[in-house]
């Protein structure tokens, strides 16, 4: 193991890659840290127990995974999904009709703003958050519309130890009414009485890799538990401009027909608004996860 640090700047381990190499896909890692694009693999056919497991490897050591030219339906989007456990209901997004766990994403030259603007994990407002997403865009920008992904442990393992030590015990309120209220009226989606609210740790384990993840987002983090407001928003501000650190991410730049696949559990993302006046549409499949410890 190597450790890179600059003198003002994050402290950013590199581990050596002692994983096993895949026998029947191929993977291109994006950086070392997170993101890797997988080929040799169609997703439209049925996935052998091998194919599977190395898939499910490559998302947990990889944070994010890439497939470039899939041709699925909307059923084998929603099989592909359930593969990895039951489906999460988005609490406010819209849906294809009668299919309420295939969110719609779409935008134009027409919309008010862009499905994940900013950094965020996908409804950490949830009692029991996703444990992930899987994204199919069918039409793109012919430039532009790229996503950011950052690893949250990357973002963890670089601060200080002090800082670890602070945030340890530490629990945060998680609000979904502020993000949510008014969001898709553009779709012609009511708003709901109310929407997820939940407290969870600062700094979470992931069930998979036990490994800690930072896990507070400017889209969904209220407040820190339990210190003055001041000292809660002055923390947050800190961790959010670290978590979004470049030194962390990897840049996916879509192309027709391409599907994404993030671990939500230790991954934040953003999705670029810079291909106005143009389209972007596909469709998500978000599977259910497990309340953060």
């Amino acid at each position: 193991m190597s450790s890179l640090s600059g003198k003002d700047g994050p402290r950013i381990r590199h581990v050596a890659d002692e994983s096993e190499p895949c026998e029947t896909i191929r993977l291109d890692k994006l950086t070392p840290i997170i993101g890797a694009e997988l080929s040799g693999v169609d997703l439209a056919a049925p996935l052998s127990t091998r194919q599977f497991d190395e898939i499910h490897r490559a998302l947990a050591e990889n944070i994010v995974i890439f497939f470039r030219d899939q041709h699925i339906t909307p059923t084998q989007h929603l099989a592909f999904g359930r593969r990895f456990g039951e489906l999460h209901l988005h609490p406010a997004a819209p849906h294809e009709p009668g299919e309420p766990a295939l969110m719609k994403i779409y935008t134009d030259k027409d919309s008010p703003r862009a499905n994940g603007e900013g950094w965020h994990s996908d409804v950490s407002c949830d009692e029991e958050p996703p444990m992930g997403s899987i994204l199919y865009i069918k039409q793109c920008p012919p430039h532009g519309g790229d996503t950011l992904f950052a690893s949250m442990y990357a973002a963890y393992d670089a601060l200080s130890d002090r800082m670890k030590a602070y945030l340890a015990g530490l629990t945060a309120i998680h609000d979904g009414d502020p993000v949510y209220r008014g969001l898709f009226a553009n779709f012609g989606v009511a708003d709901k009485p109310a929407y997820p609210c939940a407290e969870h740790p600062v700094v979470r384990t992931h069930p998979v890799t036990g490994k800690k993840a930072l896990y507070v987002n400017r889209g969904f983090t209220h407040h820190i538990v339990g210190i003055p407001r001041d000292e809660s928003d002055a923390i947050l501000a800190y961790l959010y401009d670290h978590a979004e650190n470049p030194l962390f991410q990897c840049r996916f730049r879509w192309t027709k027909n391409a599907i994404a696949f993030w671990d939500n559990r230790c991954a934040q993302h953003r999705a670029m608004w810079d291909y106005w006046p143009h389209t972007r549409s596909g469709n998500r499949v978000t599977i259910k996860g497990e309340r953060p410890v």
